[in-house]
């Protein structure tokens, strides 16, 4: 795997940080492009609630990694980002900057989802070229080994840091394949971004893009997780982050449910949110 791509004199430009770049640049794209569809923004609103999910992001990713591996020195590492504590402080953000750039916040977030999925899909590209946040060992014909991915793929740190169940007949040097998690996510994430795209073109209901993305990334992620190589055991067989996609799969249900009354009377959400 690569895990510099090139220096800016003292400073180590990784694939991940490319991709993470390319991730904010293509959600700023995709975010105008909606904002100009639905007639509710401009390029330099998309500008500023980029900008805020870009610091809020970063922080949030940082600070779950922290709290996840109970060490505060991680916040100092360039390395660990966690897609749910970015997704969280991101979009209180970004929710801040809406409210004070006075935007219509449904529509908004309408506007947001398709871009939100394709950089999420971008981002795990970047992953896969460092080859972190990999799956378990697997005898598929796609299966990937990473010698030199974050950790590398030997049955030594497939036991310790993910607590996977090999043979004693596996010696601790052996490199394995192992699903590649990340690129299931990114095609995941494509098939959600032409979902959102669709639906704001063809005029869903002012909420239904976004809660249609949200709830879609939620279900990949936790599907996905099923065969992550990962030790963070939550709730019985569930991970944290399984957890917490249960959690937004219920949120964006009730969501769904209680905006069904302006769905079907045709008026924008926001309007029928101000007349409760």
């Amino acid at each position: 795997m690569i895990q510099e791509l090139f220096r800016l004199g003292p400073i180590s430009i990784s694939p991940f940080g490319v991709m993470l770049v390319a991730a904010f640049a293509v959600g700023y794209w995709r975010l105008s492009w909606g904002l100009k569809r639905l007639g509710v923004g401009d390029s330099d609103d998309a500008s500023s609630i980029v900008f805020a999910a870009g610091v809020g992001g970063i922080a949030g990713a940082k600070i779950y990694y922290a709290i996840l591996y109970h060490d505060w020195r991680l916040l100092l590492e360039r390395s660990g980002l966690v897609w749910y504590g970015g997704f969280v402080l991101g979009a209180l953000a970004v929710l801040w900057t809406v409210r004070r750039r006075r935007l219509p916040l449904w529509s908004t977030l309408d506007a947001a989802a398709p871009g939100l999925a394709l950089g999420y899909g971008i981002g795990r590209i970047g992953c896969f070229l460092v080859g972190d946040d990999y799956g378990r060992p697997t005898t598929l014909p796609w299966g990937v080994e990473f010698p030199n991915g974050l950790p590398p793929t030997t049955a030594y740190y497939l036991r310790r840091e993910f607590g996977v169940d090999l043979p004693a007949s596996v010696p601790d040097g052996q490199l394995l394949a192992v699903h590649p998690t990340q690129l299931y996510e990114t095609l995941a994430a494509l098939v959600v971004f032409a979902v959102g795209t669709w639906l704001i073109v063809r005029r869903a209901p002012t909420g239904r893009p976004f809660l249609a993305v949200l709830g879609l990334l939620a279900v990949e992620r936790f599907l996905v997780e099923i065969v992550r190589a990962k030790d963070d055991r939550f709730l019985g067989p569930l991970t944290l982050a399984q957890a917490i996609s249960l959690l937004l799969i219920a949120i964006v249900a009730v969501l769904w449910w209680r905006t069904r009354a302006h769905v079907a009377g045709g008026a924008p959400l926001e309007v029928a949110e101000a007349r409760r």
